[in-house]
This record gives structure tokens, C-alpha cells and sequence, in this order.
């Protein structure tokens, strides 16, 4: 029998056997994840964020803004190698401006995805375009994100165009139009992204009651672009490892040392920057008083920029691939905990929050995504320069494979189509995987868990008078308080609406003195603003029953009955050709003429909102802190600037608080189990 014979392809050496073994391993990793991303999207897409996350009205700040303002600060090597380049002339780092403008475009292009899932109406993610709003920080980081991602997509337009499918002379055109007009791309993507960094670190100027003292500052905005160049920088060297590590590429260290050095510079500028303000505000010492914010504030510095702008300040380190990969990895995990640190982790909360797995899973799906166009656009496009055995044949990055063996099918097989087969393998298990671990109350028609109203309860407390001069000290009255307190004791309501110790003791006489020195109709009414049926001063929790969703406060069968059950539909129904909505029937205050009392400072919505309820929550922060902000505005020296912040009102309690309490206080936690 003829023998038959197959060409055999060149075997690989053992380095590109094991970098593709790499490269394998990776992209079968990533499209796992991948495969998680599509299950998890599924799920937020149909049954919204609250069933999804654990975000909620309550927290809407949480993992994926910590996330959104990392990635965009691991861009930033776009516009700092770019600007070297092409306003500066240091042309030796050309070669690393198309990777870093390509990690720019796919970290903006990331920053979008992840907004598309926090925002809880992602269809409307357009609305900043048409309804503008010149005085928010955030319509300008919207805004500056747009055109930047614009920009960054024109700036890689080229090395697209340079693909062999856009060999016509349109294509051409465009490609040389593109070309000449680089420099004014590159300035206006220099100015949006200053722009753009330092903005999300305004957002924080209007929370320094929420941001703790280390991390809060008037200059916040200033330390969010600085420390974005350093950790651009070290994001250039940090690509530079993973292309070499993973797909072959050579690896400029004497280049990465120049750029260790600029880092180092920067760096040292930012830890000056950051120290030098706690000084001058004299927080400094806080940095060291042994708390758990102090030590994670050490840690954060050190590794994002003390240590390894140190390090690197040594040339023995610059010329170092080890030293120069371990100041980038510290860097990177650094400024990462930075942004986590101020947005999350010492970010003062109304409620506890965590992350829950899904919103995990889509964070890491969505990174997985970005690496795996990167990895597609380096093997198929020329997005670094050209290097010894680079050919137009080969996809960059790709080792050959060694002798096929002709007695499988296995390996008649084209390498493309194997690789579609435990790639796509990968991502419908883990998919389906995802699929069997998510929550069970998601395919139930009981809807988003409820978190019923407790009512207000009367407590005894102390009031005395801040040494500001401005408002009040507040606290309850412990089991061993003195009698040498007496002349501030008061009754006060205890509102703590779900529970959870973060509580506001509310001194109701001296609400009650402020506005008209008695307890009479014409002053309840500026906070009582409706009333259940034949009663007066009706309590917040009886209408606005659930901490956070709204409460539908009308009973259909109880109105249905005394009008008559059918025939007296027409009486709220009033046009029989229109639909018998809620919409559409009468207002609730047509027939109950004494429900909505005026000269309230309440105006409760006639149209979205009929017969229902806001959340406890919302419906409280809006009496309070409308009214709080409007005081300290238009009576500064009577109740002071910060009037309007949180600390105002809240405080929070912990076991040992409780025990301290009154005996028929405690009695009363006793009874709801609390």
C-alpha cells in the first residue's frame, strides 16, 4: 500500500511552545469569563440592579463607580505617550504609542460598558447630550468622555485602515487625511482627558462629610490627574510585560527604563502633593493614630507611589525587567486601592453595602472582553512595529505548530477552528455554570424584597448647645446619666425607619418652637403635608410605608365597596372611552378635599406618584435636607454652613449605646426582637 505523505510544518522551539501554551491558557480564562459576563447581563438586563447588585436607592454608590474611575485612570497612558511623542518629539517612545492608545481606547470603551450596567435606565445613557446641565461636575465627565472616546477611536483609526481590507483609495484618503491631522487629534485628546481625570475627582469635593480626612481634599482634583500619568506610565510597562509575556513581542527595556524614571518623578510629586495638603490642613497626624484608616492609608501610599518611586529612583532597579515589573504591578494595585479607598471603602454610608458576586463576575467579564480585543487587534493588526520574523502570513504573537499526526482527525483540523471549539467550550460552561449559581429568587414573581416602615419611638435624650454656637448636641439618656444634665433633658422621637442603628433623634418641640411656638394646625402643617382620612398630623410611616420603594396608599376594594362595588366605578372612572387606570381616574384630593393641607413645604407630584407613596427614605431626606440646606443658606449665623450634612442628624449606635439606654426603651427592642 502507497504510503501517504503529509507536509509537515517546522517544530517550535521550546519558548514559543511554551508561549503559546501561555496564550492559550489565557484566552481560554478570558472567555470563561466571558461566558459569566453573557449569563450575568442576561439576568441584570430582565430583572434590573436591585435584584442583581447591591445597590439600591439607598446605595446607588458602589463597586462599579470605584471601577469606572480605575480603568479610566489605566488609560491615561494614551494621552501622556502620545503627547511625549507627537507635542514633545521624543520620538525613541513611538513604538509605545499605538499599544497605549489602543489600551486608552479600550479602557474609555470599558468606562462605557460598566456605566451601562450601574445606570438603572441604560437606554438613557444619551440624555446628557440633549438635556445638558452646565453646572453639574457630572454632565462634564459625560460629556469630556464622549469626545475623548471619539477622539481615541480617530487616533487608532489608522492602524485599521492599514489592514489588507482596506486597500481602496477611499480608504487610502482617509487613512492620509487621518494621518495629517494627528498633532490637533492628539492636543484635543490631552486636553479631554485632563479634563476628564481631574473631574471625577471633583465629584468628591461636594462629600467632605462622607469622605474620610485622609482621602478628602480641595485639591482632590489635582491628585486624581497626577497620580493618573504615574500610573499611566507604569501601564505602558505593565503592557509592554503582558505583550512579551503572552504574545511574543520584544521587549524594550532601555526604553522602559526612561519611562521608569519619568514615573519615579511623578510619583515623588504626588506623594508631596498628597502629604504636603494633610499638612497644611493639619491632618497629618491622622495618618498615624493607630486607626484601620490610617494603616490602609500607609499601605495605599507605599505601594502606589513611596516604595516603587523609590525603587526606581536606583538605576540598578531602572534597568532591572524583575525591578521594573514590580514597581508597575505595585503602582497599578495602588492607585487602583486609591480609587477604591475614596470611593468605597472610606466612603461614609447610610447602610452597610458589599458587592455581591454577579456584580464581581460582570466587572471581571467585562476586563476579559477588553483584553480579548487587545490580544485580536495586536494578532491581526500592526499595532507595534515590526520586528525579525514577523510575517504578513503569521498572526502576531502565534508559534507554528509542530508535526501533525496523520492517524487523527483531531489534527486535520484548521488551528482556527480547534481554537473556536475550546474557546466557545469554555464560555458555555461557565455560562452555564453562572446560570445554576444564580440567586432562585430571581425566577419568583414575589418581586424585589420590602423593607417595612418602624415606626418612630419617644425616648428621653440630652440637648446642649454646641460651643460653634450653631444648633444642637444630641443623645440619649444612658441608666447612669446624672441629674447635673437635667436642664437639657427633652423628649425626643428615635426615627430609625429600618433598624439598622442609623438612627436621628428628632427634638419634635423644637421643630414645633421654630416654626410658630405652638403645636397648632398652621405650624404642623409645614411638615405634616397630607392627611389620612379623618385625622390630622398623619406620621410619615403611615403612607410611606417601605424604606426605599414606593407604597401604593390607595385601596381599591375599601373604595369600591362604599361606592357601590361596579356601578360606582363610573364615580372615579369618569370617561368610559378612556382606560381604568390610575392614570386616568380621579385625583385623589377631588374627593378628599382636606387630604393635601396647605402652605405645606411639600408639594407632593400630581402625575407619576397618584395615590402612592415615595420610600421612607427619599420622602424624609426630602423634608429635611431640603429644609436643613435652604436654613443654612439663608441663616448662616444662626445654624452654621454645614447645617445641610449628613452628621447633622445622623448618628449610629452599637450594642453598648443600647444597653445604656432606659429600661422601657430596652424593653421595647426586647419585644421586636431587635
Amino acid at each position: 500500500m502507497k504510503r501517504l505523505w503529509i507536509p509537515c510544518k517546522p517544530r517550535m522551539n521550546n519558548k514559543n511552545s511554551h508561549m503559546n501554551t501561555r496564550l492559550i491558557i489565557l484566552k481560554t480564562t478570558l472567555w470563561a469569563l466571558v461566558g459569566t459576563l453573557a449569563m450575568v447581563t442576561v439576568a441584570r438586563g430582565i430583572f434590573g440592579l436591585g435584584a442583581t447588585t447591591a445597590l439600591s436607592d439607598a446605595m446607588p454608590w458602589g463597586y462599579w463607580n470605584a471601577l469606572k474611575m480605575s480603568v479610566v485612570a489605566l488609560a491615561a497612558g494614551g494621552f501622556v505617550l502620545a503627547g511625549t511623542v507627537y507635542v514633545f518629539g521624543v520620538e525613541k517612545y513611538r513604538c509605545f504609542v499605538r499599544p497605549a492608545i489602543l489600551t486608552a481606547f479600550l479602557g474609555y470603551l470599558t468606562f462605557v460598558t460598566i456605566l451601562l450596567y450601574d445606570l438603572g435606565l441604560p437606554w438613557h445613557i444619551w440624555h446628557p447630550i440633549v438635556y445638558p446641565q452646565g453646572h453639574s461636575v457630572l454632565f462634564e465627565v459625560a460629556i469630556c468622555v464622549m469626545l475623548y472616546l471619539t477622539v481615541l477611536l480617530l487616533e487608532f483609526a489608522p492602524v485599521i485602515l492599514e489592514y489588507r481590507w482596506f486597500g481602496h483609495s477611499v480608504f487610502r484618503l482617509i487613512h492620509k487625511i487621518l494621518k495629517r491631522v494627528t498633532i490637533p487629534l492628539v492636543i484635543t485628546g490631552i486636553v479631554l482627558s485632563t479634563l476628564h481625570q481631574s473631574s471625577l475627582g471633583s465629584l468628591f469635593l461636594i462629600t467632605p462629610s462622607r469622605t474620610h480626612e485622609l482621602w478628602y481634599s480641595p485639591v482632590i482634583w489635582v491628585l486624581f490627574f497626577v497620580s493618573a500619568v504615574g500610573l499611566g506610565l507604569m501601564m505602558v510597562m505593565a503592557e509592554s510585560f503582558f505583550s512579551a509575556w503572552f504574545l511574543g513581542r520584544k521587549l524594550h527595556a532601555d526604553l522602559l527604563s526612561g519611562l521608569g524614571r519619568a514615573a519615579s518623578v511623578v510619583l515623588f510629586v504626588y506623594v508631596g502633593l498628597r502629604l504636603g495638603d494633610l499638612a497644611l490642613r493639619g491632618l497629618l497626624g491622622s495618618a498615624f493614630d493607630g486607626s484601620w484608616q490610617a494603616w490602609l492609608f500607609l499601605l495605599e501610599i507605599s505601594l502606589s507611589a513611596l516604595v516603587p518611586a523609590t525603587l526606581l529612583s536606583f538605576r540598578r532597579v531602572r534597568t532591572s525587567v524583575p525591578g521594573l515589573a514590580i514597581c508597575a504591578g505595585m503602582t497599578i494595585f495602588g492607585m487602583i486601592g486609591y480609587r477604591f479607598n475614596v470611593s468605597v471603602v472610606t466612603f461614609l454610608r447610610q447602610m452597610a453595602y458589599f458587592p455581591t458576586w454577579a456584580e464581581l463576575a460582570a466587572s471581571f467579564g467585562i476586563v476579559a472582553a477588553a483584553m480579548l480585543v487587545f490580544i485580536f487587534f495586536v494578532e491581526r493588526l500592526k499595532v507595534y512595529p515590526e520586528e525579525h520574523g514577523d510575517s504578513a502570513d503569521t498572526p502576531y504573537g502565534f508559534a507554528l505548530k509542530g508535526n501533525y499526526d496523520p492517524g487523527t482527525v483531531q489534527s486535520l483540523l484548521p488551528d482556527s477552528l480547534r481554537a473556536v471549539r475550546r474557546y466557545s467550550l469554555a464560555a458555555i460552561v461557565a455560562a452555564a455554570a453562572t446560570l445554576a449559581f444564580l440567586p432562585a429568587e430571581l425566577f419568583s414573581t414575589s418581586g424585589l424584597p420590602k423593607t417595612p416602615v418602624a415606626a418612630a419611638r419617644t425616648v428621653d435624650g440630652v440637648m446642649l448647645a454646641r460651643v460653634s454656637g450653631h444648633g444642637h448636641e444630641i443623645s440619649l439618656v444612658g441608666s447612669d446619666s446624672t441629674d447635673s444634665m437635667g436642664n437639657g433633658r427633652a423628649s425626643l422621637m428615635m426615627i430609625d425607619g429600618n433598624r439598622n442603628g442609623r438612627l436621628v433623634l428628632f427634638p419634635h418641640k423644637l421643630h414645633v418652637k421654630a416654626f410658630g411656638g405652638a403645636a397648632s394646625r398652621d405650624t404642623c402643617v409645614t411638615c405634616h403635608h397630607g392627611n389620612m382620612p379623618f385625622d390630622q398630623n398623619t406620621s410619615c410611616a403611615a403612607c410611606h410605608r417601605d424604606m426605599y420603594t414606593a407604597t401604593d396608599i390607595f385601596n381599591h376594594a375599601s373604595h369600591a365597596a362604599k361606592l357601590g362595588g361596579n356601578e360606582g366605578c363610573a364615580k372615579c372612572h369618569a370617561d368610559p372611552a378612556q382606560a381604568k387606570t390610575r392614570t386616568t381616574a380621579t385625583a385623589c384630593a377631588e374627593c378628599h378635599d382636606d387630604m393635601l393641607l396647605a402652605d405645606s413645604m411639600i408639594e407632593p407630584p400630581q402625575d407619576d406618584m397618584t395615590g402612592c407613596a415615595a420610600g421612607y427614605m427619599n420622602a424624609m431626606h426630602g423634608l429635611c435636607v431640603s429644609c436643613h440646606e435652604y436654613k443654612a443658606m439663608s441663616e448662616p449665623e444662626t445654624y452654621g454652613a454645614q447645617f445641610g450634612d449628613c452628621v447633622t442628624c445622623h448618628r449610629d449606635v452599637d450594642d453598648s449605646d443600647l444597653r445604656r439606654m432606659k429600661p422601657y426603651v430596652m424593653h421595647t427592642l426586647a419585644a421586636e426582637g431587635k
